[in-house]
This record gives structure tokens, sequence and C-alpha cells, in this order.
């Protein structure tokens, strides 16, 4: 990018350069002509309005360059330019006439990126140039043959032109392709600082979404794994006390605390798993169909499932696990629920789990309980949502609805 930038020099320096290089140029031409045409001594008069011409002409052409900044006044300077130029070529005759009108010419070319204005300057140029060569011809005429007076004089005129017009289509795009190389330069420049900007900014929100995630996992170990062990210890300690007096009652509690302990067991493999960047998908069937075969393992409960296979991010499945589990110790713990029925299903983008269960039914208002609020948090966090239904003596019924990605 340094690079770019040092060659992208400043037109206004390269305008410094030129303007002394073309009057330095300018001056000489204009010595070469007034020695070529050295006057008799009855012509002093006019040798003394060539050289003024001269100087004035020189004059205009260094103000252009280092003064004059309006068009407006430029189209002036470049009028009494062009009356110069044609008394001048006038008194002369002289063929490198046309080397001036160039050398004057150049300044404006270079400055203005108008190509109509250009054209202007480079025809009103040559019409002058025309003017001045026939004036010059036809004030030496010495009245030999008109026909090679003519020939030269159309020869002469069409060469000027020549010069003119290759002078004008070399220095205008010359100076049109600096142009659109120091724009480029820049904009390159300007792009790759956009580029440094744009990689540091990624960085950075790397870094910080990083941090985030982070938290976030903490934040989800800490509130949902944390829960589910206190839950367990609530649910042993329980069962601990009604061993003796109710143990139908304390084996359903033993029953909850173990679906509760694999639940948090695996939130921190999940959460563990994230950390360490292995975010692979996993086939929803095959995760509840385990859950389903270790819960009846290990209890007497009656499991019915119909879970279309679905490959989910591992996260949502997995939270779509942890919903299975929660209903399951839910409606073990308050609505003494024996079996289950447990769907999943994938339409339009959406996945939806519905676990209903032959519990008591909620009687009255559905008080949701820390589970079940962190499971609606969650499903809102992944683009849907959660809904309890239920009657009493009629079981209870769970729909949780998340985007499929």
């Amino acid at each position: 990018m340094e690079d770019r930038v040092e060659l992208t020099i400043s037109i206004e320096r390269v305008r410094k350069w030129l303007g002394a290089a073309v009057a330095v140029a300018l001056a000489v031409m204009e010595i070469v002509i007034c020695v070529q045409y050295m006057p008799e001594t009855n012509a002093v008069f006019t040798y003394i309005v060539l050289a003024l011409c001269c100087v004035m002409l020189d004059a205009l052409v260094v103000l252009n360059f280092y003064v004059f900044k309006p068009l407006k006044v430029k189209f002036v300077a470049y009028g009494v330019q062009f009356f110069f130029l044609l008394l001048i070529s006038a008194i002369t005759a002289n063929d490198f006439c046309v080397v001036l009108y160039c050398l004057a010419n150049t300044e404006f070319y270079m400055s203005n990126e108008n190509l109509k204005l250009n054209f202007i300057i480079f025809g009103v140029s040559v019409g002058v140039f025309v003017a001045s060569f026939v004036i010059g011809w036809v004030r030496v005429y010495d009245g030999e043959s008109t026909y090679n007076a003519v020939v030269q004089i159309l020869g002469g005129c069409l060469f000027g032109m020549l010069i003119l017009m290759i002078h004008f289509f070399i220095t205008y795009g010359l100076v049109r392709f600096y142009r659109t190389s120091k724009r480029l330069s820049a904009a390159l420049a300007e792009a790759d600082a956009s580029k440094a900007a744009l990689e540091e900014a990624y960085k950075q929100l790397s870094r910080t979404a990083v941090y985030e995630e982070r938290n976030r996992i903490a934040k989800d170990i800490h509130d949902n794994a944390g829960h589910s062990i206190t839950t367990v210890i609530m649910q042993t300690e329980a069962a601990k006390l009604l061993i003796e007096s109710d143990p139908e009652e304390a084996k359903k509690r033993i029953i909850s605390a173990n679906i509760q302990a694999k639940n948090a067991l695996d939130q921190m493999r999940t959460s563990v798993h994230l950390l360490a960047g292995r975010a692979a998908e996993t086939s929803l069937k095959d995760g509840i169909e385990e859950i389903v075969a270790q819960t009846v393992d290990s209890t007497d409960l009656k499991i019915r499932c119909d879970v279309q296979d679905v490959n989910l991010e591992e996260e949502r499945a997995r939270f779509l696990f942890n919903c299975v589990k929660e209903c399951i110790a839910n409606g073990i713990r308050h609505g003494g629920a024996t079996a289950f029925y447990i769907e999943a299903r994938l339409r339009s983008g959406e996945v939806s789990l519905l676990v209903s269960d032959n519990g008591r039914g909620p009687r009255g208002e559905i008080k949701e309980g820390y589970g079940l609020k962190s499971m609606r948090e969650k499903a809102e966090q992944f683009g849907g949502t959660m809904r309890i239904s239920g009657e009493p003596d009629e079981g209870c019924e769970v729909s949780v609805f998340i985007r499929s990605e």
C-alpha cells in the first residue's frame, strides 16, 4: 500500500515542473524564430513588435501555469495568447511557429479534463494558425508562380494541423492516463486501508464472539446443568426420607433423579463439545430413542415414540433431548405419569417436538418452574416457542418448536 501511495505524485508538482520546461522551450523557440527573421534596417519597428509579442506570450503561458485558476480567466488569457501567436506567425511566416502553438496549448490540455473544452481550444488554435500562416505567406509573396504559392500554403497548413492534432491527442491522452492511474492508485490505497480495517474489525469481532460464546456456554452449564444437579440432590434427599414410609414415592423420586443426572451429564458434554469447536450434526431420532431406551431400562415407564429421522446441529439436537428428559422428569414428579408419547417432525424448516403423558394433568393455571422457563427461553433463542396444555386427570402435553438451522 505504501508503494502505491509513493507512486501517486501530486498533479500540482507535475504542473510546476512542466510549466518551467514549457516556458524554457517556448523562449528557445522564440529566439530561434526571431534570429531566423532578422529584419532589414527599415523593419526595426516590426522586430520590436515581434519581440514584445514573444515576451507577452511567455508571460501569459507562465501565468496560466502558476497564477490563473478560474476557467473564465484562462479563456481570456488564451484569447490574448492566440492574438500574440497570430502576430508572431504573420510577421515571421516561419514554419516553426506551429511549435509555439503546441507549447502554448499544453497547460490547458493538462489542467482541463473536459474533452469538449479541449476540442474548442484545439479548434481555435488550428483556425488561428491557418489564418496566420496564410497571412504570413501572402505578406512575403514575391509574385512568382501562384500555383507553387498555393501548394506551399496548403502543404504548410496541413502539416501544421497534423502537428497540432498529434500534440493534442498525445498530451490529452497522457494526462488522462496519468489522472486515471492516480485515481486508481488512490482507490487501491483506500481499498487496502479498508481491507486492513475490516480485517482488524473481524479479528476484534471474532475475539468478542468467542468471549461471548464462552460466557454463554458457561451460563448454560451453571443454569441448566447446575439446576439438574440441584434437582438430583433434592430428589435423592426426599427419597431417603420416604424410603420407609412411602417406598413407591421414593422409587419415583429416584427415577426422576436418575433422569435429571443423565440430563446434567449430557448438558455438560454438549457444552464441552461447543467449547472445543466440535459442533457436528446429530441424529434427532437416534438421540431420542437412546433416551427412551435408557429410561425404560431403568424404570417401569412405558414410552412410545414416533420420531422422524432428522439431522440437526448438535446444540439444537441436545436442546430437544433435554426437553424430552425434562418433560419425562416433570411428568413423573408432578403428575405421577407412567406412560409417555414422544413425537418429532421436520416441516418447512421447523422442527416440532411433542411430549404427552398420562399423568394427573394440570389443575388450574400452569406455573412454569425453572426448567420449563429455561426451555421456553432456549426455544426462543432458536427462533421458536413452547406451548403447554392439559386437563385434570387427562395428562399434560408439551410442544416445542424451533428453526432447523
